[in-house]
């Protein structure tokens, strides 16, 4: 962003409130970042600033010498510097005219109001942020100047609406198309985009009055042109205007953010909490002491004092103030860091206009964490002299005993990974020297696209593992760690690894993960294994938690988000209308010629054991699945790297010429449909036919990186020197085009029709000849060694600029969208898309990793379900919601028998167990009758089915066949219900052992 690379930032205090800060914007970009600070690095801060070690305190280095050269580590772009001198009443603050936003962190209030007002009397104003931490509170003011003008007030992408009619009227009415909801409000404006008939909007603005979910006027449209055909619209994002008060003026009237509804009147409560905080240091010069009651009463009797000054007067909240009292020398790094994201996305705000910015309070507490440690002796909470000092002030010695031997299992390691081994590094969770064991695993390469939010990795870490990288940085963080890194996916492939017997040494798992399959699959693992899982995720500026507890909450599979909406079949073959349809055609393209043609050829030659035996099969009539595209494969397989330039070629031809010349051939322009209407009118757009020309770089690249994949499929070897444009020329020149022609075969255009599977389709009998032919035609010519037999399916890795993957489809994807007059994306976009990348922000991941890292200390703690907060935010509007997780649903068998996705019924067997005894087992066992009993997909009894009552006979191991490495199978079972005519219920999972110790006969 321009402006970033604009502004400079002021940031006073180095503690762990003020180096997230720190991090979080020198990560995002800003031009430069001036560190102040005066303290001295202690002990206590090496568990609240992951930018301080040991030797800095023992070399009593001040807290901003340590901190300045690692934060400028992070992003070479951006010039840290340092200032250590006073900043306090005295303080001449001309100096800060020269930065366009000022955050202040453990700054006295008196400091505060005088730094602000100063600020705020400047033109333009600078904008300005207070950012305070104490023990289980913390705070964040913005004040951004009397007029602050956003130019994005949502953050949100506008969206192609296309359109479906144009009244010729006053006021003119749009119609969308398909009745697809507009999602306009009065008063917005849209441009509009290739309308045909009514040319004069094309390019102009328009103010709409919203009349439903699907029509809305635009004023006039009476003196132009009928409307047509086509056209859409985009909103125009309106810049809209923020005014801001002083904090002098806000403390008796805050605006304040409300982020959990079950506690309404807790913003002001802690509002009222942490000014009569600020009035404590200014008549005592210190914070209360941990544990002093006498401290509290005097807490107590200043919060009564603020509060009836305040305008909305809320109940004090005694448990509140007392708690921040004895917690008030204390720091909670989670809850640091989740406050951080906030702030800094605040500062971003202040100096690109981008966003809605916070008003002008934000107040969050982590009273749930601590409330249930009151009754623990002063002693739990006293300083030891290490660096668990500031954690024990908030959660006591037993409490920081049980995060140190604890045994996590995480598993990812990119942006929220990193963000959470920094806070488990601060928490002192899994030490070496109490048993306490990090497992992490990720088998992710580190690319340069990682830096900006990856914080733990360096530039000369690129293309090195993420796991072990991110370990080591941990232990750069607190060096008593114990972390185990692996460099695994986690899978139902890697189950001999991450075994039950894995989970079970476990106390939790956390994920770190940007899709929701390997969540699915990791949630059901934890399930059932009765592992409490933390997960969250991040969208740009969005975030979520969610905290899953055995026997407390539901799991993550409990709730299904609607599935995608997938792009119809013909629309991406034939009638492509936005830049996404390109895109997902030329990843298509890449997954069915570079991966699955190459497995199903190797799939096939696994099968059929050699071409010979295929052919004898194949001339007694019988039919091979697939073998009609496998032989194809076989025939046309090149041998050299002319002749994959010859491929690209052909290619080109085939995809951004023939194509569109066969489209027109099949409906040309004036073809209209059988209501009168034009075929080719929006969203339909026209393709024209494009011509090769190899002075086109677009050309270029699409020949080159379409030869190198089909090379790399094929194991052809090619040099650097065969990329040239010179070689590539030379080859070209020599490639027979053949003459177009036009082709009868229909083309789909019925948007409900499913791309059909060529693999599986039935051959013709002209196919069969031809596939025998050409088998016999490869045997004849020695085409069918063991080395030809084989192909090397290519997976498409987004991250590796040096593979051609990306090449290509942004390529194709460019070409493609050329020929329908489409805007194409650039590479950056068509990465994100293509690679199905969920944009992930250092803000963001920082405050959901905060976030997450709070709710593990309830977890390990055993606390209550009314404890524990699931969270969703926005930075972007600002909007922070804390809710409790979905309570665990229990099911009524019969007679207060109930049971939980958590529970599993368990029934042991042995060799000579049969079906029979496991039924009988249940039913003495539970006392209930099973009346039907399935393994996953299969049947293993249904009473109704022919000559299942046999089966009761057999025995449970002939029957399931238990696998090496599993000794249980989970079973369903369903029981008759109470009353006649319901239909069977299914019960929990019922877990066979197959032997009576759990053993594996």
């Amino acid at each position: 962003m321009h402006q970033m690379a604009q502004s400079s930032v002021f940031l006073s205090g180095m503690g762990g409130l003020g180096v997230e800060i720190a991090k979080n914007i020198v990560l995002a970009g800003v031009k430069a970042v001036t560190l102040h600070d005066t303290k001295q690095c202690e002990t206590w801060d090496l568990g609240s600033n992951f930018f301080i070690r040991k030797d800095d305190v023992s070399h009593h280095r001040t807290r901003v010498e340590a901190v300045c050269p690692r934060v400028a580590e992070l992003n070479p772009y951006v010039h840290v510097d340092m200032l250590s001198s006073a900043l306090d009443d005295n303080t001449d603050l001309s100096f800060l005219k020269k930065y366009q936003c000022v955050i202040l962190t453990e700054a006295r209030l008196s400091l505060q109001r005088r730094v602000n007002d100063f600020c705020h009397m400047q033109r333009p104003p600078i904008r300005f942020i207070g950012c305070d931490a104490y023990g289980v509170c913390v705070r964040v003011f913005c004040d951004f100047g009397e007029e602050f003008e956003v130019s994005d007030p949502t953050g949100e992408e506008p969206k192609e609406v296309f359109i479906q009619s144009i009244t010729q009227d006053n006021p003119g009415v749009i119609t969308c198309m398909d009745n697809q909801p507009h999602g306009l409000q009065t008063g917005q404006s849209v441009v509009f985009r290739e309308v045909n008939g009514m040319n004069e909007l094309n390019g102009s603005v328009r103010q709409v009055s919203v009349l439903s979910p699907h029509s809305f006027a635009i004023g006039d449209t009476s003196q132009l042109q009928p409307y047509a055909h086509g056209g859409f619209f985009v909103l125009v994002k309106t810049p809209k205007t923020y005014r801001f008060e002083t904090l002098e003026r806000q403390l008796c009237d805050p605006q304040v953010l409300t982020p959990d509804f079950s506690k309404p009147e807790a913003p002001l409560q802690i509002h009222a909490a942490m000014l009569a905080l600020d009035t404590f240091q200014e008549q005592h010069s210190r914070l209360p002491n941990i544990g002093c009651l006498q401290d509290a009463e005097v807490l107590l009797k200043l919060t009564e004092e603020v509060n009836s000054t305040l305008r909305n007067k809320v109940p004090v909240n005694t448990d509140l103030v007392c708690c921040l009292s004895r917690t008030a020398r204390g720091s909670l790094p989670p809850l640091a860091a989740a406050v951080g994201g906030l702030a800094s996305q605040e500062a971003l705000k202040a100096i690109t206009g981008k966003f809605a910015p916070l008003q002008q309070w934000f107040y969050l507490d982590a009273m749930e964490v601590v409330r249930p440690l009151q009754s623990y002796s002063a002693e739990e909470f006293s300083p030891r002299g290490d660096r668990y000092d500031g954690l024990r002030a908030c959660i006591g010695e037993s409490m920081c005993l049980e995060l140190h031997k604890l045994r996590v299992f995480m598993v990812g390691c990119g942006a929220i990974g990193c963000e959470m081994l920094k806070n488990f590094a601060l928490l002192g969770v899994g030490l070496t020297t109490n048993s306490g064991e990090v497992c992490i695993t990720d088998p992710d390469l580190i690319e340069k696209s990682n830096l900006n939010r990856q914080f733990l990795f360096r530039p000369h870490h690129i293309q090195k593992p993420k796991s072990t990288t991110a370990a080591a940085a941990t232990l750069d963080i607190n060096p008593d760690l114990q972390v185990d890194a692996h460099l695994n996916k986690v899978c139902p492939a890697t189950e001999g690894i991450y075994s039950d017997s894995f989970y079970s040494r476990l106390n939790l798992v956390v994920t770190a993960l940007d899709n929701v399959e390997a969540r699915r699959y990791v949630d059901s693992r934890c399930v059932s294994n009765q592992r409490a899982l933390l997960d969250s995720g991040t969208m740009g500026t969005k975030g979520h938690t969610e905290i899953i507890v055995p026997n407390l909450t539901e799991s993550y599979n409990s709730h299904r988000d609607p599935p995608e909406e997938e792009i119809p079949f013909c629309t991406l073959k034939s009638f492509p209308s936005v830049i996404e349809h390109t895109i997902q055609w030329a990843r298509d393209k890449f997954e069915n010629a570079f991966a699955h043609k190459p497995s199903i050829f190797n799939s096939f030659w696994q099968t059929h054991s050699s071409a010979e035996v295929v052919l004898q099969r194949m001339q007694s009539g019988e039919s091979l699945e697939g073998s009609f595209q496998v032989i194809k494969l076989l025939s046309r397989r090149p041998s050299q790297w002319e002749q994959c330039i010859t491929i690209a070629r052909l290619k080109f031809e085939k995809y951004f010429k023939r194509k569109a010349l066969q489209l027109l051939h099949s409906f040309p322009l004036d073809t209209r449909l059988k209501d009168g209407s034009l075929f080719w009118q929006s969203p339909k757009r026209p393709p024209a036919p494009i011509e090769f020309d190899l002075k086109n770089s677009l050309h270029f690249a699409f020949i080159v990186s379409t030869a190198r994949l089909f090379a790399g499929i094929y194991n052809i070897p090619y040099s650097d020197k065969d990329l040239s444009e010179e070689a590539v020329t030379r080859i070209l020149s020599e490639v027979p085009i053949p003459e177009y022609q036009p082709s009868e075969k229909s083309i789909e255009t019925d948007e409900t029709a499913k791309k059909p599977d060529q693999m599986k389709m039935p051959l013709s009998s002209e196919e069969e000849r031809e596939a025998i032919m050409q088998l016999e035609k490869a045997i004849v010519t020695d085409c069918v060694t063991e080395e030809k037999l084989r192909m090397t399916p290519l997976q498409f890795e987004k991250d590796d600029d040096s593979n051609g993957h990306l090449d290509f489809v942004a390529s194709a994807s460019a070409l493609r969208a050329t020929m329908y007059a489409i805007e194409p994306a650039d590479r950056l976009k068509t990465k994100r898309i293509a690679g199905k990348i969920i944009p992930a922000i250092a803000t963001a991941t920082a405050a959901v990793a905060g976030l997450v890292a709070l709710e593990l200390i309830k977890v390990i703690g055993g606390y209550e379900f009314e404890s524990f907060k699931n969270c969703f935010f926005n930075l972007a509007i600002p909007v922070v919601v804390l809710t409790e997780p979905a309570p665990v649903k229990k099911t009524l068998i019969r007679d207060n028998i109930y049971f939980s996705i958590w529970d599993c019924w368990t029934i042991f067997g042995h060799e000579d167990f049969t079906l029979s005894d496991f039924m009988n087992a249940v039913r003495e066992k539970y006392g209930i009758e099973p009346t039907m009993v399935v393994h996953g997909v299969k049947m293993l009894y249904v009473p109704v089915m022919p000559g299942h009552s046999k089966r009761l006979k057999l025995t449970m191991q002939k029957l399931i066949k238990p696998s090496v490495d599993r000794r249980y199978v989970d079973l369903t079972v369903s029981f008759a219900p109470e009353a006649d005519g319901d239909e069977d219920l299914p019960g929990p999972p019922v877990r066979y052992y197959f032997s009576c110790n759990g053993e594996t006969p």
